[in-house]
């Protein structure tokens, strides 16, 4: 008898109420090992706050997060990132008044490193995202995009095992965005990641499969090349009711 595979993570009918609004609706949701996953849909359609039900910033109404067959529903963030979960958020979550390297520093030592291993985790972060030339830098003084580029850097410090991004090229050129694409493609050979997106031009650079929201609930899970043929999906998106 063939041995059940884990998932890396997964939901069972996980429900996020606000009052009487159903933000998310009875979500069943799993990534496997490695695997990278955008999750799309209109503004209100509950992903980012389904997102934020996976990475502690809510607790859920209802339901259940599995982490490798652990319960971890309703665990704080802090908590969550300690299990091996990496978490990015919209905004820039950096310290200004550092440099790039001792933000870096700032994850990396977390979990009792070595000064040595530290330094070599530093080194080869600031290598993979290829902020090289702003690593002495002070944070505060730099481009919106480039803070984004310094706060992946710090999640990736602290080698996760899943990394968990939300609208990670928000606010950035279209240069910074195709540079991203290139660093997420890059990092998902050796970790898992979920990708809350809504630039559709984005999510055609690095997804291979795609969850899309609707109403609280996942309207459909299929590869990008099935997305962007799906008439549910276009009709969502351009606002036309769905047909039962």
């Amino acid at each position: 008898m063939a041995k059940e595979i884990v998932p890396l993570i997964e939901t069972a009918a996980l429900t996020m109420r606000f009052g009487g609004v159903l933000a998310v609706n009875a979500v069943n949701f799993r990534l496997e090992e490695s695997e990278l996953r955008c999750l799309i849909g209109p503004n209100g359609a509950g992903k980012s706050t389904f997102f934020k039900c996976l990475t502690g910033q809510y607790q859920p109404s209802a339901g259940a997060v599995k982490f490798r067959g652990h319960d971890i529903t309703g665990a704080l963030t802090h908590d969550i990132a300690r299990i091996g979960i990496g978490i990015k958020t919209q905004i820039p979550n950096v310290f200004n008044g550092l440099h790039v390297r001792e933000n870096i520093r700032l994850a990396a030592a977390r979990g009792g490193k070595t000064h040595a291993s530290v330094k070599r985790v530093i080194d080869e972060v600031v290598a993979r995202v290829g902020i090289g030339e702003l690593s002495r830098r002070t944070v505060g003084k730099l481009a919106h995009g480039q803070r984004q580029l310094v706060e992946l850097a710090t999640v990736l410090a602290g080698e996760p095992q899943l990394i968990l991004l939300d609208e990670p090229t928000a606010g950035m050129t279209s240069e910074e965005t195709a540079r991203t694409a290139a660093i997420i493609k890059e990092i998902n050979r050796t970790t898992a990641m979920i990708v809350v997106e809504h630039d559709m031009q984005f999510v055609k650079m690095i997804a291979r499969k795609v969850t899309v929201f609707h109403q609280g609930a996942i309207l459909v899970e299929a590869p990008i090349t099935e997305i962007l043929t799906n008439r549910m999906v276009r009709d969502v998106y351009l606002g036309r009711r769905i047909a039962a």
